[in-house]
């Protein structure tokens, strides 16, 4: 029981060093990984759409 009580005050003190983001930046890097993420889904989509396209083309 004593490792686990040292081990969470040591972490209560790292965790007081840490430098958090502002409400701001957290909204504007949550935005960007949500549009990086919808593009390169997009991009994905389109990719497999004409390469299904082109493979049905040699089937048919």
């Amino acid at each position: 029981m004593e490792k686990i009580t040292k081990f969470l005050r040591e972490a209560y003190v790292e965790m007081k060093k840490v430098s958090w983001p502002s409400r701001e930046q957290t909204i504007q890097y949550t935005t960007l990984v949500i549009a990086i993420s919808i593009s390169v889904a997009i991009f994905l989509g389109v990719l497999d759409y004409f390469f299904g396209s082109f493979i049905k083309s040699f089937i048919i």
